[in-house]
């Protein structure tokens, strides 16, 4: 059984055809550059928020980075899901290491590090942190000003 191509062509162009969200979606960094920020940006973008797109990269770099610099075990990854519901988009990094929740701080105005979680806080609706049989997730997530239809979104947040 053949399988329709991800991809239609026009007049010789690819253009990707547009992706219906169905629960969490995982991303998968661009190969070359193992980095999540791009392809959170183009997922939602994709899903018809691409206002939000810049805030949610940004999300995705500080808790992907917490998780690279806090949450690493050697031979173990991290992974960043993206949900989107009726009423709000949610972003999602769970990584290997459960004993170390994060807490914001107040950094000093000296201090290299240490703003991260104040910049989740100030860009999301809400955050928080789940506990995982092995590791934790941290979760962000910002409220939409629009709905969606129905088809488009999953009923879990």
């Amino acid at each position: 059984m053949l399988r329709p191509a991800r991809t239609e062509v026009r007049d010789g162009t690819r253009a990707p055809r547009p992706r219906r969200p169905r629960g969490p979606h995982r991303l998968r960094p661009d190969a070359d550059k193992r980095d999540p920020r791009p392809a959170a940006r183009r997922t939602v973008a994709e899903w018809g928020h691409p206002a939000l797109a810049d805030d949610v990269a940004l999300i995705v770099s500080e808790l992907a980075g917490n998780a690279v610099r806090y949450g690493r075990i050697p031979g173990r990854l991290f992974r960043v899901h993206l949900t989107l519901t009726k009423t709000a988009l949610r972003i999602a990094v769970a990584d290997p290491k459960g004993e170390r929740l994060p807490q914001p701080r107040q950094p000093t105005p000296d201090d290299r590090h240490g703003r991260g979680l104040l910049i989740v806080r100030a860009l999301a609706t809400r955050w928080g942190v789940r506990e995982r049989t092995v590791g934790k997730e941290i979760w962000a997530e910002l409220d939409l000003t629009t709905s969606l239809p129905t088809d488009q979104c999953s009923d879990k947040p």
